[in-house]
């Protein structure tokens, strides 16, 4: 009884913190959304799916879900593919290499409010770096990136690809070392190029970590709105949008619970489906060690 149960104690304090964290709020989330919390604060009436026909009546709910889904192809593909060039870079353990890891994986660490303050100087009109080195090459520059809708969105895509992709680097790099070297040493023997080996050998091989990788890439591109609060507040005209921001204002902003509870159930419904059909794809066929 005791090697049976044993399991089960040491999982305990990580199912509890589960339960609090994660299945508890969504379960409330759900359940609020059936009630409309315009109208009482103390007792709102059951509403049903009038919440969810509110939403999807909602031009701003679409704009949203639409920048949101150009924000994940503008960060997440960008991101990976980047990490992946820098993790084959820097593969060898070298002391040089030892430090640029470090130094490429730095971004992560800084906060994204202080990321957001750092890439506001950057994007200054006319007196941000950005401009400066611009203006070297083209002449004047005074180009209000942040300010104009066709811009925005690419400038906050970028401080996500600039401070996620040193850290997917450190994940391709422990699965790009737990590749035998046999495999790729035999392949240069039957006469494969390099690209060749990179290609047919090594990225199959890194499936499970690319699928991984992915996964925690589409979850910060749909939880990470600190920038959009510091630096654009949704604008110019929603331009910048998403879908977790959209919810904040609709909780903090109009106090409509009700629809920004049924807008964050669906957006775990879309970031659940998304991880599931990545799972299916890049794990279908991928080798793991045993």
């Amino acid at each position: 009884m005791r090697r049976l149960l044993f399991p089960y104690l040491v999982l305990l304090p990580t199912l509890i913190f589960l339960f609090l964290f994660t299945y508890y709020p969504l379960f409330q989330s759900a359940m609020d959304s059936l009630f409309d919390s315009r109208l009482s604060s103390d007792a709102p009436p059951f509403a049903g799916l009038q919440n969810y026909l509110r939403l999807v009546q909602d031009s701003v709910f679409w704009r949203a879900l639409l920048n949101n889904l150009a924000y994940i192809l503008m960060t997440v593909i960008p991101g990976i593919v980047l990490a992946l060039l820098l993790a084959v870079a820097l593969w060898e353990n070298t002391s040089l290499n030892r430090w640029l890891r470090s130094a490429f994986f730095f971004p992560m660490i800084i906060p994204l409010v202080s990321a957001a303050t750092l890439w506001l100087f950057i994007f200054m009109p006319g007196m941000g770096l950005l401009d400066y080195y611009l203006a070297k090459m083209f002449g004047p520059m005074n180009n209000n990136y942040l300010g104009m809708s066709n811009s925005a969105l690419i400038a906050l895509s970028v401080i996500g690809v600039w401070k996620f992709a040193g850290y997917y680097m450190l994940f391709f790099l422990a699965g790009l070392q737990s590749i035998p070297a046999s495999a790729r040493e035999a392949a240069l023997m039957e006469g494969a190029s390099r690209p060749q080996v990179f290609f047919y050998v090594t990225l199959p091989l890194l499936r499970p970590t690319i699928s991984f990788v992915v996964t925690i890439a589409l979850i910060y591109s749909i939880t990470q709105i600190d920038h959009v609060a510091v630096m654009t507040q949704g604008g110019p005209n929603n331009a910048t949008t998403v879908l977790l921001y959209y919810i904040q204002s609709l909780a903090n902003d109009t106090h409509d619970l009700g629809k920004a509870s049924a807008a964050t159930f669906l957006t775990l419904v879309l970031l659940f489906g998304f991880s599931m059909l990545n799972l299916r794809v890049l794990e279908r066929g991928a080798h793991y060690e045993r």
